[in-house]
């Protein structure tokens, strides 16, 4: 399993639906794929954005939304999951 150090934030990229629940079937451009679950946080409590210090809002299972073309790709070869490995700045929200 990869462990994210520092301010660093381990997603599992959510797989996109490619139809909505009424049938109707969804291009490639209509998917949200800025949605990820977080899979691992480090281990410190507080988290450093733009100099000020915050406690880690993140946790395991938490579904977020992410700026898009950050964070670092990876792909597990064990269990082939796709992951992104993302500074806890570049988290925009938490979905509920």
């Amino acid at each position: 399993m990869i462990k994210p150090l520092y301010n660093n934030v381990l997603l599992k990229k959510e797989k996109a639906a490619n139809e909505t629940k009424s049938g109707i079937i969804l291009t490639q451009k209509e998917k949200n794929e800025d949605y990820a679950i977080v899979a691992a946080v480090s281990d410190l409590k507080e988290v450093k954005i733009n100099d000020k210090v915050y406690t880690m809002p993140l946790k395991v299972g938490d579904k977020v939304m992410y700026k898009k073309y950050s964070g670092t790709d990876i792909k597990d070869h064990d269990s082939e999951e796709e992951y992104i490995l993302i500074s806890a700045e570049d988290i925009l929200a938490i979905v509920e």
